[in-house]
Order: C-alpha cells, then sequence, then structure tokens
C-alpha cells in the first residue's frame, strides 16, 4: 500500500467525498475497482462497499449510508478514456448493470489477462497476489456479513487489499501482454465482458440455461413456458430463481405437464402440496397455456446430427490438439475453446463458434477442421504431441 493509505481507513459516506475521489481519478490512466455484496437470498446482488484506487489513492466506500449518491462513481465508469480494472469482472459489472442499466466503459479484466499470460485457467486473486506481488491474503473475510455495519477493521483491510494489490497486477500483465503480442487475445475475450447482454437475462430465453432431456416439441414448449415464468417472478419479487423453483422440479413439470393440483402430488422433485400454493396454481395457468398451443406452432426440437459423434475419435482427437495447442501456447485451453466449441466443430464445419474466428481459427480452429477432413495427424512423443500432415493418397481406405 502507498504511505497515505492508511490501514484500517474508514468507508466514504458522503457523497462530496466520493465525488472528490472520482475527479482525481481522472488524471490517472487507470482506476481498479471490487465490490462486496449479498445475494444469497436475493435475485438482484445488494451491493454493500465499494472499493477503488488509483496509483496513488484508495478509499473503501460505503453505499448502504444514509444521503450518499453513487452518480460520481456511475459517471466515472461513463469515461471511456479511463481503463476499469476489475478481477474476474462479472459479478462486479452486474452490480452496475443493475443500477445504472449501462456497462462500465473500457473494461479490463486480470482474471481474463492472466489466462493468456499462462497463470492457468480462471486464476484467482489470492494466487495472482502471490505469483505476481509477492504477499499473502488474509482470506478469512471474504464470508462475512457485508451489510453489517460497523464493518471490522479486518474486513476493511481485506477490502482494500481487494484493489490496491490489483494495480500491481494489472500493470504486470499489461508489459506481459505488450511483450507475448496476445493484445488482440484479450481485447476479444473483453468484447464480451462489454456487452450488456453477457449480465441481463431476459425471461423469454430463461430456457436456454435449463438442462433437461427432451423428446417431443410440447415438453420443450413447457420448458420455454416455465422458464420464462420462473425468470420473470423471480426478477419482479427479488428472489433466486432457485427459491421460486429449482431446475430439476422445472424440468420434470415440463415432461409431466400436471393439470391439477392432486397431480403435483405425483411428482419426485415438487415438494408435496406444492400444487395449492400460489405458485403452483400459476404454474397449473402456464401448462394450461402450453396445452392450449397448436401442434403447427410448436417449437422444434433441434435435429439430431447425422454426422460423427461429437463424442467419438474425432471429437477426441480435437480434444487432445487443444490441450497439446493450450501447453504450446502456455494459456488456459478454455480461453481457446470450450468443449462445447469442439462438439459443434465435429458437426458443422462452419459452426458458429468463438473457436472458428479470430486468432483462435489460427492457432486450433484450422486444425481442427484438418483433424476432421483427415488431413492433420497427432502423434505422442517424448516432447509432447506433435502435429503431422496426411498424405492425401495414404488417407483412402483400402480396396
Amino acid at each position: 500500500m502507498k504511505e497515505n493509505e492508511e490501514s484500517h481507513m474508514k468507508p466514504v459516506v458522503r457523497t462530496n467525498d466520493l465525488a472528490a475521489f472520482c475527479v482525481a481519478a481522472r488524471s490517472h490512466p487507470f482506476v481498479t475497482i471490487d465490490t462486496e455484496f449479498l445475494r444469497e437470498t436475493t435475485y438482484w446482488p445488494k451491493l454493500c462497499l465499494v472499493q477503488l484506487a488509483t496509483d496513488d489513492d484508495a478509499i473503501l466506500v460505503d453505499p448502504l449510508a444514509n444521503g450518499i449518491s453513487l452518480d460520481p462513481l456511475f459517471a466515472l465508469l461513463d469515461d471511456p478514456t479511463i481503463v476499469k480494472v476489475f478481477h474476474a469482472a462479472r459479478q462486479d459489472v452486474e452490480i452496475f448493470v443493475n443500477l445504472t442499466g449501462r456497462v462500465p466503459q473500457n473494461l479490463f479484466d486480470t482474471q481474463v489477462a492472466a489466462s493468456v499470460c499462462g497463470y492457468g485457467d480462471s486464476a484467482s486473486y489470492d494466487s495472482l497476489v502471490h505469483a505476481i506481488v509477492g504477499e499473502r491474503i488474509d482470506k478469512s473475510s471474504r464470508f462475512t456479513d457485508w451489510s453489517a455495519r460497523p464493518l471490522s477493521d479486518k474486513q476493511m483491510d481485506y477490502a482494500l487489499a481487494d484493489v490496491t494489490y490489483l494495480r500491481d497486477i494489472y500493470k504486470k500483465l499489461v508489459e506481459e501482454i505488450a511483450g507475448n503480442g496476445r493484445a488482440e487475445w484479450v481485447a476479444d475475450e473483453n468484447r464480451t465482458l462489454q456487452s450488456i447482454d453477457t449480465y441481463v437475462v431476459k425471461p423469454e430465453d430463461a430456457w436456454r440455461r435449463v438442462k433437461a432431456r427432451l423428446n417431443r416439441p410440447r415438453d420443450l414448449a413447457a420448458v420455454m413456458a416455465l422458464a420464462r415464468w420462473r425468470e420473470q417472478r423471480a426478477q419482479d419479487n427479488n428472489q433466486p430463481r432457485g427459491r421460486v423453483l429449482k431446475d430439476d422440479a422445472l424440468a420434470e413439470l415440463a415432461v409431466q405437464r400436471p393439470k391439477s393440483a392432486a397431480e403435483f402430488d405425483q411428482l419426485r422433485a415438487v415438494p408435496k402440496g406444492y400444487g395449492r400454493s400460489a405458485m403452483g396454481t400459476e404454474i397449473l395457468a402456464v401448462l394450461a397455456e402450453v396445452e392450449a398451443i397448436p401442434k403447427g406452432e410448436l417449437p422444434h426440437l433441434a435435429q439430431r446430427p447425422n454426422g460423427p459423434s461429437p463424442k467419438g475419435p474425432i471429437g477426441d482427437l480435437i480434444r487432445v490438439l487443444l490441450k497439446s495447442v493450450a501447453e504450446r501456447e502456455g494459456v488456459a485451453a478454455r480461453i481457446i475453446a470450450t468443449s462445447d466449441d469442439i462438439d459443434q466443430i465435429v458437426l458443422d464445419d462452419e459452426a458458429d463458434v468463438a473457436a472458428l474466428t479470430g486468432w483462435r481459427r489460427r492457432v486450433f480452429g484450422d486444425k481442427a477442421l484438418a483433424i476432421k477432413k483427415g488431413r492433420l495427424g497427432l502423434a505422442a512423443t517424448e516432447d509432447g504431441v506433435v502435429e503431422f500432415a496426411i498424405d492425401a493418397s495414404m488417407a483412402q481406405d483400402e480396396p
């Protein structure tokens, strides 16, 4: 910490003090940001503390203080000339999107940057502090009640460390990215963070998050309707979606589609008596609407693939390729391609996946397609997996 960053500093509780910090921050190229929040019993996270740091200052901001306005902070977040540095940004950014309806401009996620600089997949803040700064963080305050006041000295020290060490981590990663020429890789990942769709779940799209085995179009229609109902109810009542209805219960309701409160009690994943509750009544109404959908207007189930199975030998070889490329490039495999990406590539040469675009295609995607078409082989050696071209004439089946 800098000399003027006193241990056990008290959180800022006045708008004028926050505004003064934000004005001073505009003379710096970046500001590091973190939040403490609670969301165990709510759909929307409850913001309890905001930590901010520039090169020569750091503050804790109490958003629960009477009369404080976060507008100066929101204006700073909107400034595209200043880099906003987060670690594992999504949950923090989701809070600001919920409060303002906007994504902070010019984001930099040190977890993303670390993954392309050889620090491993989803590197924790603690591990980066140790690897880059050479310090250890006392994590005992991580899961304390951040809504309780007053905050303890231990809590405040922990919270402040989340942004002061982050400055050194950011500077080191920027230096490494400039040296390894992977600015494009980081920028590509950060574009996802800048999209508001990353943080806002529309009720009509909520069904995409539900995993269920569906064999009939009306089952799919029921999943879509129930997921939409659950998401809307969770948002309107600020409840976790799992407290409204768990996924396994939603999937069973979609397939069984009870028509009365009594039929609810025959279901395994739904609590007894649920059908006679207010939510049970709403669900019965939703399912009745699903039953009334004309057959010709039902959604279409995804077509079963006719080609090679994603879980077959081609998929296995491409997964070996991914591991080899990731090790050679010194990056987390997940940054290059996901398991779903590989499944889609096996099924479709023109799959709409990140692994077949930009830098990912150059280092991995084209090779994956070459393996699929029998033009590239893999061999295990003492030095690891090596790639070799396959002669087209040798690749033909024996007569």
